[in-house]
């Protein structure tokens, strides 16, 4: 995973007034933001509601919602499971059972300071070799739980 800038308010402003402009300027502004910091930093929230003369609370609320925005930096890792029906049937439930219960990993918990999280993601079309994880752009298949605990603590990318 790509190193991130620190949080910056003047690049954030700037990015800021870049989009403003936009109809429904709200999401583009929150996408442009994580993709230039990893996340959106809270200090944004005023920035962003100034710029589009909303609330602040309708800002956090738009956050608050979609759960792919971050409010902190993200883990060095991101693994994302996929939980679609063809992996279900394939047992992806029990690897997720089996992460929380041996391992202390909580899927979905976007907000979590780990240094890797395991994320929800339904259908990556490697319904064939499931249960399917994506790992630093690379798709794993025929995932087991020792497998998906080994990458959730290692450094380096496992080839499948």
């Amino acid at each position: 995973m790509a190193a991130y800038p620190a949080w910056d308010q003047d690049s954030a402003r700037s990015i800021i007034a870049g989009l403003a402009h936009l109809e429904g300027a709200t999401l583009p502004i929150l996408h442009a933001l994580q993709d230039e910091f990893g996340h959106v930093d809270p200090q944004a929230v005023p920035l962003i509601a100034e710029a589009l003369n909303l609330s602040r609370a309708e800002i956090h609320g738009t956050i608050s919602f979609y759960h792919d925005f971050r409010t902190t930096p993200p883990p060095r890792r991101v693994i994302k499971l996929c939980r679609a029906e063809a992996c279900q049937a394939l047992g992806c439930e029990a690897l997720v059972a089996e992460l929380a219960r041996e391992h202390g990993i909580a899927v979905d918990d976007h907000q979590a300071k780990a240094d890797v999280a395991v994320e929800t993601v339904y259908c990556l079309g490697n319904c064939a070799l499931g249960p399917a994880a994506l790992v630093d752009g690379e798709l794993i298949g025929r995932v087991d739980a020792d497998r998906l605990a080994a990458l959730c603590g290692s450094q380096a990318g496992v080839r499948a």
